[in-house]
């Protein structure tokens, strides 16, 4: 029977995960399926006889359930629910709607920096505003495309008027810690509230919440590989049009912020679109830098741990390992994004332990030296800040190495763990709103 549940939590996950179904009526479908898989078995077949069965008699979810087995082509169901319809029409892949929202975010944020003066003159509130002017857009987009109601589009734009507000209102002093601070927080707040639409208002949804880290994974995989092509090319362009007199610098000026702002929806789509036609990369990626990073941070916590190093560390290199640890945090989500629960433990798992655990010993020794920092200095708006992130990252360190090692004992499930870091999620969104509307006037916005 635990096998059983197994496959109806893949099964789930991947229903989850598509656009053909609204997350409401996922509990719907899966009470269905276990019905469906309950009379299979009074009927004398075996519980995962039964749901092979049951996933073919899902009726509107055919089309799903092929896909699912395709995905899943070791698996017995495939021989069952993979009969036929080969070629079966494709959905449009809305590429010209992902053109025109791309188009809407380059020409706003083209206005914004001519009425900012940029890059002649680099005014503060062109940088908090930034996100302000993208993301919004973004949002909008998978409103569209996930076809959401009225309410949904209301509900998603109160976080993004509230926060325009709140930034432009302020009255920070003239290059002030908190004027930067909000500036660094305020894009990962909102990013956040461009998780509801793409969930389709499904914010309960453990499943779309991991759908939405593997989301976030692959856009900035995306994002960075057209701003190198984009780097490229325009290094290129200098190249063929400097000798004939052009300015190209006044053209990069013009080019760069539009490319940097539509990317952000192109990339969007190109998740959205690779999902029906290649592998997730989410496993290809996790399985070449998981063990490398590693390796980084255990030498990195033995070294300083031996050496003494951890009780003095500087400003410059307490802000690298915050960045650190961000990024393992988010490749170890990653990876887990991209797991089937249904396998025993492997030794990709065991290496993300270390990973968490390196990392735990890593973030213990940055609080320690804060701690002493703030109690020598005082607290400071960025210092406040950089406490409040290693401390959230700590409890999330603590929890995901806790229902690792669980996991690898056989205590606990995969999807324990996976369940963690979902309901952990918001925190982060949480901490990152503080900074923004709490912080400045907590400080008397110096």
């Amino acid at each position: 029977m635990e096998n059983t549940e197994s496959q109806i939590e893949a099964w789930r996950r991947y229903v989850v995960g598509s656009r053909a179904v609204n997350g409401r009526d996922v509990d719907e479908l899966e009470d269905h399926l276990r019905q469906q898989i309950a009379d299979l078995t009074e009927a004398g077949l075996t519980p995962d006889e039964g749901f092979l069965v049951a996933v073919k008699r899902m009726g509107d979810l055919d089309v799903l359930s092929r896909e699912f087995a395709r995905e899943h082509s070791g698996r017995l169901w495939k021989q069952l629910v993979l009969a036929g319809d080969e070629g079966a029409a494709h959905a449009p892949n809305g590429w010209f709607e992902a053109f025109v929202f791309a188009a809407a975010a380059a020409v706003l944020l083209q206005v914004a920096r001519v009425a900012a003066g940029f890059p002649d003159k680099q005014p503060t509130w062109l940088a908090q505003n930034l996100s302000l002017i993208v993301l919004p857009v973004l949002a909008a987009y998978f409103l569209r495309r996930r076809q959401l109601d009225a309410r949904a589009w209301m509900l998603t734009a109160v976080p993004f008027v509230s926060a325009a507000l709140v930034v432009n209102l302020y009255p920070y002093e003239s290059g002030s810690d908190t004027e930067m601070l909000v500036a660094l927080s305020l894009p990962v707040a909102l990013w956040f509230v461009v998780a509801y639409p793409y969930m389709g208002g499904t914010v309960r949804s453990h499943e779309r919440r991991m759908d939405f880290v593997r989301f976030t994974g692959e856009w900035f995989i995306y994002y960075v590989l057209i701003a190198l092509g984009g780097a490229v090319l325009m290094a290129l362009t200098a190249g063929v049009l400097g000798p004939a007199g052009i300015d190209v610098d006044s053209v990069a000026a013009w080019v760069m912020p539009a490319g940097a702002a539509g990317a952000v929806v192109v990339a969007a789509w190109l998740v959205e679109s690779k999902q029906q036609v290649i592998e997730n990369m989410a496993p290809v990626l996790t399985m070449l830098f998981t063990p490398l990073f590693a390796l980084m941070l255990a030498c990195a916590a033995v070294v300083y741990a031996v050496t003494g190093l951890g009780g003095a560390f500087d400003r410059e290199l307490l802000s690298v390992l915050d960045v650190l640890l961000v990024v393992v945090l988010a490749l170890v989500l990653y990876g887990m994004s991209a797991r089937e629960p249904s396998p025993r433990p492997g030794w990709m798992d065991r290496i993300q332990l270390v990973a968490v655990v390196s990392a735990l010993v890593l973030d213990l020794m940055v609080l320690g030296a804060m701690v002493a920092r703030i109690g020598d200095l005082g607290f400071t708006p960025n210092r406040s800040a950089a406490l409040g992130l290693n401390v959230v990252l700590l409890v999330n360190l603590v929890g995901a190495a806790w229902l690792s090692v669980r996991f690898l004992r056989g205590h606990a499930r995969f999807h324990q763990l996976e369940r963690w870091q979902t309901t952990y999620l918001p925190v982060f969104a949480l901490w990152a709103a503080t900074v923004v509307v709490v912080l400045p006037p907590l400080f008397a916005f110096s």
